[in-house]
C-alpha cells in the first residue's frame, strides 16, 4: 500500500474520510491505495491520487518519508508514505465522503486507521 502526505503552502495535510460501506468507514486517512502487480510504489501513488483526488503528480515530487506496518486480520499491511508538496489541480473527493486540510497536530484528534496513527509524530517532524 502507498499513501501521500499532501502538504499545502500553509503546512496543512490533506486527509480523506472513508465512505460508508467500506471497511473502517468514517475514519480519516491519507489518500493512496494498493500497488498493482508490475507497478512501482511511485506509479501506484500517482495513479491513486489521480483516481481519488483528480490531481496530477510527478514522480519527482514524491519524497519517501516513512512507513507503517500493521496486522489486518489474517493479512499484514505495509504502508509506504510519501510527502508531496507540488501537484496540478485542486483535490476533489472522487470516492471519499469528505476531504479536510489539517495541521499535523490536529491529526491526533481525528479517528484514523490504526496503521496511520504512528505516522502522525513522524509527519509532524517532517512538515
Amino acid at each position: 500500500m502507498v499513501a501521500a502526505a499532501l502538504v499545502d503552502r500553509d503546512g496543512r495535510l490533506l486527509v480523506q474520510q472513508r465512505p460508508e460501506g467500506k471497511p473502517m468507514a468514517g475514519l480519516w486517512e491519507f489518500p493512496g491505495g494498493k500497488i498493482e502487480p508490475g507497478e512501482t510504489p511511485e506509479a501506484a501513488l500517482i495513479r491513486e491520487l489521480h483516481e481519488e483526488l483528480a490531481i496530477d503528480v510527478e514522480a519527482a515530487c514524491l519524497a519517501p518519508a516513512c512507513f507503517a506496518s500493521d496486522t489486518l486480520g489474517d493479512r499484514h499491511l505495509l504502508l509506504l508514505v510519501y510527502v508531496c508538496r507540488k501537484w496540478r489541480g485542486t483535490p476533489v473527493a472522487q470516492h471519499a465522503s469528505a476531504l479536510r486540510w489539517v495541521r499535523p497536530v490536529e491529526l491526533h484528534s481525528l479517528p484514523m486507521p490504526p496503521a496511520d496513527k504512528p505516522l502522525i509524530g513522524l509527519l509532524e517532524a517532517l512538515v
